[in-house]
């Protein structure tokens, strides 16, 4: 019988609750938390074994990885010390908040080939990515021309979150659908930021992409437009040669339209967010670090690339 995996998970608030639920039967789970409170009740609730006192403590021990679920000012500091201490790394997104700390873990990770390290980014876990990356294998609407992406929606940014931007925060989730479907890195970016007040954190954004050829994409993203739906319903849109895709952007549904093959999908409701996968992923990694993870530091620096480069461009 092959052991589990020991997993600590570092913070203990609602984003670790839901790594908890997904993790609890594939991996033996401890917690770490700034109130030890909160560590003891998610050991007790998710059937975990040890509760630590600090992070370090954590990382001296016999544990196998981290999944860092704190403030994004903690993410760099704390990956890299896990990775120091060869733990691997699920951590949180975004994984930087600047691009010093960026190039930081670029190096370091570099330097720990042999250390699993995954940004959890759930949307490149999502089924419904899974199946217009498909549509787009197939050749079903033809060579790519156009992704246009929306997702547009009221939402209150309260403590931490409200140090920062929209796209950074909530839009970067969309910047890796994009990504995840054209495959590359864009040659260039633009931004324009409607409604912006000086001082304050963006909440509205429309990021274009050129990736040459005559291909491009579009991000429309806000937390700032009157949304009845509240965001469900909005739909995205990507367009062949030949063809078209309409999706539902948070992933409900997707309809193709071409002479090849027309047809509603509905790619699957039972891990809509692909928080189940994205734990599998992460448990199959630390049991062969040599596993390529489906959102890796790869994925996740293409991605704050394109939105440092938004905000730098603006």
């Amino acid at each position: 019988m092959t052991l589990q995996k020991k997993i600590c998970i570092v913070g203990c608030g609602a984003i670790a609750r839901v790594h908890a639920k997904h993790l609890r039967e594939k991996a033996e789970l401890h917690f770490v938390s700034r109130r030890r409170e909160s560590a003891e009740a998610f050991c007790s609730d998710f059937g975990g074994t040890t509760v630590y006192d600090h992070y370090e403590q954590a990382l001296q021990a016999e544990i196998d990885g981290v999944v860092i679920c704190t403030p994004p000012e903690h993410h760099a500091d704390q990956a890299l010390l896990a990775l120091q201490h060869e733990k691997g790394v699920l951590v949180e997104k975004p994984l930087c908040v600047n691009e010093e700390a960026l190039a930081e873990v670029a190096q370091t990770v570099a330097g720990r080939p042999d250390v699993p390290f995954l940004v959890a980014e759930n949307y490149y876990y999502k089924p419904s990515l899974k199946q217009l990356q498909w549509i787009l294998e197939q050749k079903f609407i033809g060579p790519l021309q156009s992704v246009q992406v929306r997702k547009c929606f009221t939402q209150t940014a309260d403590g931490w979150k409200s140090q920062y931007g929209a796209l950074l925060e909530g839009g970067i989730h969309f910047i890796a659908i994009i990504s995840g479907l054209v495959g590359r890195t864009p040659l260039s970016v633009s931004a324009q930021f409607p409604d912006r007040i000086d001082g304050e954190s963006e909440r509205h954004s429309q990021v274009h992409m050129d990736y040459g050829d005559g291909l491009n994409a579009t991000l429309h993203y806000a937390w700032n437009v009157p949304s009845i739906t509240k965001g469900v319903f909005q739909h995205s849109r990507i367009d062949g040669e030949t063809g078209h895709v309409l999706f539902e952007s948070n992933g409900l549904y997707v309809r193709l339209a071409s002479p090849e093959r027309s047809g509603l999908f509905f790619p699957g409701l039972r891990d809509l967010m692909g928080y189940d996968a994205q734990a599998r992923d992460f448990v199959a990694c630390l049991t062969d670090p040599t596993r390529m993870p489906r959102s890796g530091f790869a994925q996740a620096q293409r991605d704050l690339n394109i939105v440092f480069q938004a905000y730098k461009g603006s």
